[in-house]
């Protein structure tokens, strides 16, 4: 699932991936343009909009094309919107670019129809190991290593100083209890302003009711080898709806059930200064701040606790991977691509832009800003949704976790029959 840009941004920092239907024909191998080759030769490299700063490609571009001799490096910036048919095409066909970034969500379902380059010989060689895990895990299918990570970011509690301080609270919460107990301080300094919310959390944060069910040791499936089946019938998922129930419920939200922090944008709502924490992205602080600009330095952060004192709890991470075609021309410069790319030396500017590295682990660019910190802090233990290639199609449509809190909160359906009905769905998309 790719994580929207600074400059696109919304509530999910993650927001869905498009479903790609790809063309099911693997191409050759590649490498046609062996280092051995004659004449001038040319890169081509598509990245999304808004992933890699100008400065960073701008630098990697010319350090590359100054080690690679008569070789260009052709850079295109693609659009989020209609890569999914822009994609299909040119990896069906015979004239794939080299180098591709794609939603970690999207991986697994390139990498099953054959249409991308193996990398699992050249993990080491891409500074395998400080590879951020869960980007990791989404970039293999059947015991292979088809995409490597890229960047990511992941969701935490962001919360007002001034509003902390007027209610008493000293320090930011470390556990489930201390978040609770900081609402109940808010309620009472707060709550007789009706437009008040100590939390503002929608029915459809899947995002944040992943953490839950994490922490409680849970997952949304188990998987045999390439089979998933969906586990959200278990009493540790139970556990994790409840305990978001009970946000909903103390927190006071306004917050609609039926719709996620999209509908309407939550950073535009915590903009409007009544609201003390949202469960976002470190970024949406400068969406909400273009009401308020006063929410910039009234803005800090801290990771989304756990239930066991002192620690955070574990976090989906959203972003992006980067792959080989298996029709590529030039796979031996790709790989020479992605080794600069994945070097310190470049990783470390994402971390500069406020983005969690995805093969290197220093994140220490992250550190001096305390919202940024915390997502840093977080992301030590960050996880992705099952690395299946129907995974894609089930964000880009009607997700079944979205209906399964909405049908629990609202009391449409007890925890039993919602749980069931989402993973009877689930299964039918793993089925493909």
């Amino acid at each position: 699932m790719r994580v929207r840009s600074k400059s696109a941004v919304g509530g999910v920092a993650v927001a869905a991936a498009a479903v790609l239907a790809l063309a099911g024909c693997a191409g050759s191998s590649g490498g046609s343009g062996a280092s051995g080759s004659q004449g001038p030769r040319e890169l081509t490299v598509w990245l999304m909009n808004g992933s890699a700063p100008t400065a960073l490609t701008d630098a990697l571009h010319k350090e590359f094309s100054d080690g690679h001799p008569g070789v260009t490096v052709k850079y295109e910036v693609q659009q989020w919107n209609g890569i999914q048919d822009k994609l299909t095409t040119a990896l069906a066909g015979n004239d794939a670019p080299d180098v591709i970034e794609i939603g970690n969500t999207q991986a697994p379902k390139f990498a099953a129809e054959g249409v991308l380059t193996d990398l699992s010989a050249d993990e080491q060689a891409l500074n395998g190991g400080q590879w951020l895990s869960s980007l990791k895990a989404s970039g293999q299918w059947d015991g292979k290593q088809y995409a490597i990570p890229f960047y990511a970011a992941n969701r935490e509690v962001l919360y007002r100083k001034d509003m902390f301080e007027q209610a008493g609270i000293t320090a930011p919460p470390t556990s489930r209890q201390q978040w609770l107990d900081a609402i109940a301080k808010l309620q009472a300094k707060f709550g007789s302003d009706p437009d008040f919310q100590a939390l503002y959390l929608p029915g459809q944060n899947w995002y944040a009711l992943l953490s839950f069910i994490y922490d409680e040791g849970g997952d949304i499936a188990k998987q045999d080898g390439t089979k998933f089946t969906a586990s959200l019938d278990t009493p540790e998922v139970q556990k994790a709806a409840e305990f978001y129930k009970q946000l909903v419920e103390v927190s006071k939200t306004k917050a609609p059930k039926d719709a996620d922090e999209q509908t309407p944008e939550q950073a535009g709502i915590f903009g409007g200064g009544k609201v003390a924490m949202m469960i976002g992205l470190p970024w949406e602080v400068a969406t909400a701040a273009k009401s308020n600009p006063e929410l910039t330095k009234l803005t800090s952060g801290f990771p989304i606790p756990s239930k066991d004192a002192g620690k955070s709890a574990p976090v989906f991470q959203g972003g992006s991977n980067l792959a080989v075609p298996a029709t590529a021309k030039d796979q031996d410069l790709a790989k020479d691509y992605l080794k600069l790319m994945t070097s310190a030396k470049y990783q470390s500017e994402f971390a500069k832009a406020g983005m969690i590295p995805g093969t290197s682990t220093d994140v220490s660019a992250l550190e001096a800003d305390p919202v940024n910190a915390a997502m840093a802090q977080a992301s030590k233990s960050g996880k992705s949704v099952p690395a299946t290639p129907g995974w894609a199609a089930i964000e880009a449509g009607q997700n079944p976790l979205k209906d399964m809190l909405t049908a629990y909160l609202t009391g449409a359906k007890d925890f039993a029959t919602a749980a069931g009905d989402a993973n009877a769905a689930l299964n039918k998309a793993f089925a493909g």
